[in-house]
């Protein structure tokens, strides 16, 4: 029951995030902000126990410091340079990420036996950079590092196919899939060209990504978690 609570807790304050973006004072959007990833922080704890596990403590890191990168993010609407530290942290969630999936026991059959798998996210990735790489300017090596990373935390997701449940493994690729596709929104809106209703897609798929990866970890000890 707290679970459900806090989840419709979390898509609330998200949903009221969107609506009020744009359309509020700098301060009320990055209070609104800042808000959301603890909701998921506060799921996370109260689902998981030992605490003290290594790899849950990364996956609670993972979370921390998106909620940096979310709050500094913000603060680039009134400093662009803020945007390389904002970069940073999620830069460090998805490399924390990407531990815990890699760190998962079982079978890294994917970087072994079935590397074909992967095939998808090097052409996505390649292509990405193609199209960003002629806008980059002086962003050039921190975005294709940061995408690189990214690209890494979503093949760490496809290796978690032989490591656990089916329900596990599909709630984290989708949301590890959403996360691509909220960063490249954000690449794409910042260094190439402007799109109609960009930060409700950015944020959408942000809160969601974020919600099934955190899903789909607990998903992996807990089955009857809803």
């Amino acid at each position: 029951m707290k679970t459900k609570i806090l989840s419709l807790i979390y898509f609330l304050s998200s949903l009221l995030f969107i609506v009020c973006e744009g359309q509020s004072s700098f301060l009320v959007e990055l209070v609104l902000k800042a808000l959301i990833i603890p909701v998921l922080i506060i799921i996370f704890v109260i689902n998981i126990r030992p605490y003290k596990d290594r790899i849950r403590l990364l996956m609670a890191g993972g979370l921390i410091f998106s909620w940096a990168g979310d709050v500094i993010l913000e603060f680039t609407k009134r400093n662009d340079n803020m945007f390389i530290f904002g970069l940073a942290g999620f830069l460090l969630a998805h490399i924390m990420y990407f531990t815990v999936f890699i760190g998962t026991p079982g079978k890294n059959a994917v970087f072994n036996k079935r590397i074909y798998l992967l095939i998808p996210v090097i052409l996505y990735g390649t292509l990405l950079i193609s199209y960003l790489y002629n806008d980059l300017n002086n962003m050039r090596i921190p975005v294709i590092l940061y995408a690189f990373v990214i690209l890494i935390m979503l093949a760490g997701a496809i290796n978690r196919i032989e490591k656990v449940n089916s329900v596990s493994f599909y709630l984290v690729l989708t949301g590890a899939i959403l996360f691509v596709i909220s960063d490249s929104a954000i690449a794409v809106n910042k260094f190439s060209h402007t799109f109609e209703y960009s930060s409700i897609v950015i944020m959408s798929t942000y809160v969601i990504a974020q919600f099934l990866i955190v899903s789909g970890y607990l998903k992996q000890f807990r089955e009857n978690l809803v």
